[in-house]
């Protein structure tokens, strides 16, 4: 998946690899970059609460390490998360909610509902979900 999605100019917010430790660190950082690209109130929120859901899922299901880019292109701030775990067992997760005794699968319903929309490419070498969200002032056009 490119950054190149939605043409145009791309502003690159944050680029880099984190592990178990950092997750709290980057959650903050990820809250000031979207913050500083004009997301603001519940959206800005629910932006940072999805990409802690997949940060998280990174550490947890992908050998404790994962990437991290964060861009505003064309009025859109996108957030891609990859890891090197063995991805999904069946392919990609559905948008159905996860049965309410399940251990799993809460945090990607979660960032999907969070989000404007999100593509899960999953295999052998990983996972790369990719969330974007409509900045508040190109959402009034």
């Amino acid at each position: 998946m490119s950054p190149l999605r939605y043409g145009g100019r791309i502003e690159t917010l944050l680029a880099e690899t984190f592990e178990r430790s950092q997750v709290t660190q980057l959650r903050h950082a990820v809250a000031s970059c979207v913050a500083a690209a004009g997301l603001v109130g519940q959206r800005l929120d629910d932006f940072v609460l999805a990409v802690n859901e997949l940060i998280t899922n990174a550490v947890r299901h992908g050998g404790g390490t994962g990437q991290i880019r964060l861009w505003r292109a064309d009025g859109t701030l996108e957030c891609e998360v990859s890891d090197a775990g063995n991805g999904f067992d069946g392919g990609a997760p559905t948008d159905s909610r996860p049965a309410p005794d399940s251990p799993s699968g809460w945090g990607l319903w979660l960032a999907r509902r969070l989000s404007d929309h999100m593509d899960v490419r999953t295999g052998p070498d990983g996972t790369t979900v990719r969330i974007s969200t409509t900045l508040a002032e190109e959402r009034a056009h």
